[in-house]
C-alpha cells in the first residue's frame, strides 16, 4: 500500500509573526522616549521663563472695586466716523416753477436771488449800542428797485385795467404779428412808473406800441409786510391781425 507524503507549510506569514514582538518593543521604546522629551522641554521652558512670569505678575494691575474697571470699551473708545460725501444738491428756488411755452420764456440770463441774499433782504443785520434806543432804522419808502433786482413781495401787483395798444399801421399792412413781453414798474399807488421790453417780438414797432400802452394800465400795488411796495411785473401783449 502506497504511503502519502504530506508537505508542511507554515500558515500565515511565518517570517512576520516571528519578528512582530521585537518590532512592537522597538515602537514602544521610541514613543516613550518622544513623550519624555516633550515633557522635559515643557518643564525646561517653565523653569527658564519663571523669572519673567513673576515680573509680569508683580506689575499687574489689581482691581479691588467696580469703579476701578473704568468705562466699557463702547464708551471709552468711540467707533470711527465714516466720511460720507454730501450729494451735490441744487439750492431750491423761490416759488414753485410752472411749465410755460418756449415763446413765454423771458430771458435766459435772469439771476435768481440766493438764500443769503434773501436773508439780507428780508432780515437785514441791525447793530445797536448799549441801549435799545440807539437803534436807528432808516428805510426809504420810495425806493425804486432795478429791473433785474429781486424784491420780496407777499402779494404781487394785479392788473385791474389794461389798455389795448394801437396796432402800428405799417406792421398791420405788412401782416406782421407777434408777442411782446413788457416789464413794468408798478409803484405803491398802482401806477406804471416805468416800462421796457422784457422779450421782443422781433418787430420794433410792435415793441414800442406795447411799451407806450403800458403807462395807461392800472394795477393793485404789490404788498409786503402789509405795506405797498414798488415792484417790477412782467405781462404779455399779443398783436394778432385776425382780431
Amino acid at each position: 500500500m502506497a504511503q502519502l507524503e504530506v508537505l508542511y507549510s507554515p500558515y500565515g506569514a511565518y517570517e512576520l509573526k516571528s519578528k512582530y514582538q521585537l518590532n512592537f518593543l522597538k515602537g514602544t521604546i521610541i514613543i516613550t522616549a518622544f513623550i519624555a522629551l516633550l515633557l522635559g522641554t515643557i518643564y525646561l521652558i517653565k523653569v527658564i521663563g519663571g523669572e519673567d512670569l513673576e515680573a509680569i505678575d508683580a506689575s499687574a494691575i489689581v482691581i479691588k472695586t467696580v469703579a476701578d474697571l473704568g468705562p466699557p470699551p463702547s464708551v471709552a473708545k468711540k467707533p470711527p466716523q465714516i466720511q460720507i460725501d454730501q450729494p451735490n444738491v441744487i439750492a431750491p428756488k423761490v416759488g414753485i416753477p410752472k411749465p410755460v411755452a418756449d415763446e413765454e420764456v423771458l430771458d435766459d440770463d435772469v439771476q435768481l436771488a440766493t438764500r443769503d441774499e434773501l436773508a439780507e433782504i428780508v432780515a437785514p443785520d441791525i447793530t445797536s449800542g448799549a441801549d435799545a434806543e440807539d437803534i436807528i432804522v432808516d428805510i426809504d419808502d420810495d425806493y425804486i428797485p432795478a429791473p433785474d433786482e429781486f424784491v420780496p413781495v407777499e402779494i404781487m401787483p394785479e392788473m385791474i385795467y389794461q389798455t389795448s395798444p394801437e396796432y402800428p399801421r405799417l406792421a398791420k399792412q405788412a401782416g406782421l404779428s407777434g408777442v411782446v413781453w413788457v416789464k413794468a414798474l408798478v409803484d405803491k399807488t398802482g401806477t406804471v412808473r416805468n416800462a421796457m421790453v422784457g422779450k421782443s417780438s422781433g418787430t420794433a414797432s410792435l415793441d414800442e406800441a406795447a411799451v407806450q400802452a403800458a403807462y395807461n394800465n392800472r394795477f393793485k400795488p404789490g404788498i409786503q409786510n402789509g405795506r405797498p411796495v414798488n415792484v417790477w411785473v412782467t405781462y404779455k401783449v399779443e398783436f394778432n391781425i385776425s382780431r
